[in-house]
């Protein structure tokens, strides 16, 4: 008996060292990436529920130096995405809707019936952007609301992009629109309908539908988003022309964005989606699912959630968010549960995703031995090259050295690996990149090596 009780304490010494090694190796990431000015906001990190690494990095509010803590409320922006998909999945399961149901059956005014709910969920609409319309006709002292957004796709009458379910694309506007079916279905404003059914339930305390600039009111202990000048370091967007009319004229639009939340409320909502508190499981998977799309390819988009697989961490689903001021991320490893939850307020790099997987699951990453070529050899490798339909990396050549930055992203060295041609390595990410040539030694596509993946992209300009 002594002899059990040893090795047990023997095995829980080692699991709680190991643990604390986690944590401390994820501590020593993000205290780096926050003194060089790279990650201000809150990170929640979990295994199987628990949390192995939590802290706030930064300010909430910069004017009144009142710092972030765990309990601060933060834009989520398009991780709002999968609440809306939620919204619409509980209607489907108390028979108020039907995915196939065409969006006239809800919105007869719109000119595209032949759009199902299905293919608002999955981003296969072909639905134009509604921000580009509104940048066209709208009034920039005005708030619109999603009545405003409905009415200019009536009035404008914008061309859909391709047939629906031939192609993934994403659309802000459809999950705009769902918002909508939400609220004529349910009869109850969109932000009522979550709190009723999804944040109450979960007891989601601090999560809300939050507009700030429509409803004219705060919230305690809020985290407000800044962009970063040139000239004035981190601002509020509402302060330069180049933000302004965005984060005020669009302020009213619920559904692909305006919840706001917590870290841990997140982690609230990923423990809810193991059990069967809102949905089963079998209803659920729906939302996992990977898309076929008329055109024979697939795609990796569910209801308000990407979908992965990587050899290393099993089958993963994530979301991310984006808005001046704000970036957000949450990433669900549901073979392994683990949960890995950002929430950003100050404008800067990205989340460093890869990193963070290594840490999680003690993958050690050595990067080959750098060579030296110059501007000229370089420089065959500039061009744009296309990963995805709208995800694009492009590579330049400035002073002898080269860069490569994706859609979205900010730009980042890249560097030859020595003894192998055509393959350079990344310092900041676990990544890699691959170059082909064609028949004549000219360079036409790319390949982007990262986390167990092989993502081809050819060039295309």
């Amino acid at each position: 008996m002594i002899r059990k009780i040893l090795l047990g304490c023997c095995l829980l010494g080692s699991l709680f060292g190991y643990a604390q090694q986690k944590a401390a190796s994820l501590d020593s990431l993000f205290t780096n990436l926050h003194r060089e000015g790279k990650f201000y906001g809150n990170v929640l990190i979990a295994e199987k529920g628990v949390p192995v690494y939590e802290k706030s990095f930064g300010m909430a509010d910069e004017q009144n130096k009142r710092p972030l803590n765990k309990e601060t409320v933060f834009e989520l922006a398009s991780v709002s995405k999968q609440f809306t998909a939620m919204g619409i999945m509980l209607l489907q399961k108390t028979g108020k809707l039907n995915y196939d149901d065409s969006l006239g059956k809800f919105i007869p005014e719109l000119p595209y019936h032949h759009i199902s709910i299905r293919n608002l969920l999955n981003h296969t609409s072909g639905l134009p952007d509604y921000m580009a319309l509104f940048d066209l006709a709208w009034d920039s002292k005005r708030i619109a609301t999603n009545k405003d957004m409905i009415d200019q796709l009536i009035q404008y009458k914008p061309a859909i992009l391709f047939q629906p379910g031939m192609k993934y694309e994403y659309s802000n506007t459809g999950y705009a629109l769902l918002a909508s079916v939400i609220e004529k279905v349910s009869g109850m404003p969109y932000g009522d309908y979550l709190e009723k059914n999804i944040f109450t339930p979960l007891q989601m305390n601090r999560t809300r539908v939050y507009r700030r600039r429509y409803e004219n009111k705060s919230i305690d202990n809020y985290a407000l988003g800044y962009v970063k000048d040139k000239k004035l370091g981190f601002v509020l967007p509402d302060s330069l022309a180049d933000y302004r009319n965005m984060v005020y004229c669009l302020d009213g639009i619920v559904g692909d964005g305006t919840v706001n939340s917590t870290t841990g409320d997140l982690l609230k909502w990923d423990r809810a989606l193991y059990g069967n508190k809102l949905l089963d499981q079998q209803v659920l998977s729906e939302a996992f699912k990977p898309v076929k799309l008329g055109n024979g390819k697939t795609s990796k988009y569910g209801f308000g959630w990407s979908i992965d697989s990587v050899a290393v961490f099993g089958n993963i689903v994530n979301h991310s968010g984006s808005w001046p001021g704000y970036n957000t991320f949450i990433e669900r490893h549901l073979a392994n549960d683990k949960t890995i939850i950002i929430l950003k307020n100050h404008e800067a790099d990205g989340f460093y995703l890869s990193k963070i997987r290594n840490i999680l699951y003690d993958v050690k990453v050595v990067n080959g031995a750098e060579a030296t070529l110059d501007e000229e050899t370089l420089k065959k490798y500039i061009g744009k090259y296309e990963l995805a339909p709208g995800f694009i990396i492009s590579i330049t050549v400035s002073k002898g050295k080269i860069y490569a930055q994706a859609t979205g992203q900010q730009m980042f060295e890249i560097y030859p690996e020595k003894d192998t041609k055509d393959l350079f390595f990344v310092k900041v990410v676990d990544a890699k990149i691959k170059f082909s040539r064609d028949d004549k030694g000219i360079v036409n596509s790319l390949t982007l090596l990262q986390n167990g993946q092989e993502i081809p992209g050819p060039k295309i300009e």
